[in-house]
This record gives C-alpha cells, structure tokens and sequence, in this order.
C-alpha cells in the first residue's frame, strides 16, 4: 500500500523482510474500541457495588477503587500476554504488538508499555502518545519507546499449521534426486547455515516475524532449484524449509 510505513527487520541470520506498521489513525481507533471495554466493566464493578448492601461504605469505596484500577491496569497486561500483543480493539482493526526485533513479547514489555500510558494519555486524549506516535520512525508512543515494541498490521494468520511443520520421516523433496542434487550445488554453506539456524531458532520469533522469515528463506530455496508443483502444493513456508534443510544436511 503507498504511503505505509514498513518495518524492516534484519535476523541474526542476515534475512531481511518487512512488516506493515499500524497506522495513527488505526490504532486510536483501536484505542477507542478498548477504552469502550474498559468503561462497560468499570460500570459493571459500580453497579455490583451497589448491590452489595452488607459491605460498609468505606470498604465498598476502597474496594471499587481497587477494581477500577485492576480493570484499567490489568485489561491491556492480561489481553496483550494471552493473546500476544493483542486486545479487543487490536483484534477487530488487525493490530499487533510485537518486539521491536520480530522477537516474541516478554512480559516485562507488555507491563511497562501498558504502565506508561499514564503518562501517553497526556494532558488528556492521549495527546502525548499520539504526538509521540506520529514523529516516530517506527510509530511508536512513549510507552512502545521504553518497552521497545512496536504495533504492527496483523497478517490474519498468528501461527501456521503444527501439524504441518512437525518432523517426519517422509520428505517429498526426496522423491526427485536431481532436483535435490542441484538444490545442494546452489546453495553455499553458509546459506544452508542459515535455513538450519532459522529452524533452531524459529520458537524465539514472534508469529508474524516467524511467517515473514520462512517465507523469505523459501523464495531463496525455489530461487537455487524449483521442485514440482505437485511436490509443494499444500506445503507451509517453515515446512518448505525443514524439507529443504533435511536435503542439505541429512545424507
């Protein structure tokens, strides 16, 4: 799309691919949408207060005030770790957060991302937050700038099929010798180095880089030796490249 910002992504390996940055616009909506969720269970707490007659009124403030503030905390900590770096008002606009290197979230991240809004929502309409978003490269608030995140366009897809990237024995690759012999000449050592590292590693990216990393290795695969259609067809990148891998260094 013209005009949407990327961002790029270099692994240890030396891929580089991209991922679709959020817009301002649609991550204040998202905002918008969760701050909604947020009034509706504060509300919710309030009236369950209310019917609660037996608590004395001291107590009943102090423990609504409690609940409020656990709600307000604890709902973009609990959302973004659970369902990894995303909230009610992310999933329905298609946003993402994650590490600012493709990694996965750690929860130290999550936490001070979600405290520093405090400070984003500032002096109100999260105007701090919003100045800081648009004049960042990366578009990122302050709370992403301390956390060292970022908030990305989500692909529709978080994880591909385990079942089919889990190891076994039949690799279909190996039914065309010669394919596999000149897929062996065209890639150096050091590129087979490669597909093998992404694969020890892939469990450290988060999905959306993991999607990214092994689609890339597979252009670079097909680019040295093009296996039948009907020897790919229905094949995960990551499997793509376990099966490549298995050719390279399984004799």
């Amino acid at each position: 799309m013209k005009g949407q910002k990327t961002l790029t992504v270099q692994t240890p390996e030396g891929i580089v691919f991209s991922l679709r940055m959020a817009s301002p616009v649609s991550r204040f909506l998202a905002l918008a949408i969760d701050l909604l969720v947020i009034y509706t269970l504060a509300v919710a707490v309030q009236a369950a207060f209310r019917l609660i007659r037996i608590i004395p009124p001291d107590w009943a403030g102090a423990g609504m005030f409690l609940s409020l503030l656990t709600i307000t905390l604890g709902y973009g900590i609990s959302l973004e770790w659970f369902w990894r770096g995303q909230t009610v008002g992310k999933r329905f606009l298609g946003l993402q957060v994650t590490d600012v290197h493709g990694l996965r979230l750690q929860f130290s991240q999550i936490v001070i991302r979600n405290l520093l809004r405090a400070v984003d929502s500032l002096p109100l309409f999260y105007l701090v937050g919003g100045v800081a978003c648009v004049l960042s490269l990366k578009g990122q608030r302050l709370g992403d700038l301390a956390a060292n995140t970022v908030v990305i366009r989500h692909m529709g897809i978080l994880e591909p099929d385990l079942q089919q990237i889990m190891p076994e024995k039949y690799n279909s690759f190996r039914d065309h010798p010669h394919i596999a012999a000149r897929l062996r000449q065209n890639i150096s050592p050091g590129k087979a180095a490669v597909f093998l590292k992404a694969l020890m590693r892939r469990d450290v990216l988060a999905p959306e880089a993991r999607l990214e990393l092994f689609r890339e290795l597979r252009k670079e695969a097909e680019a040295a030796a093009t296996f039948p259609e009907e020897t790919t067809l229905g094949l995960s990148d990551e499997r793509y490249v376990r099966n490549v891998a298995d050719i390279l260094f399984r004799t």
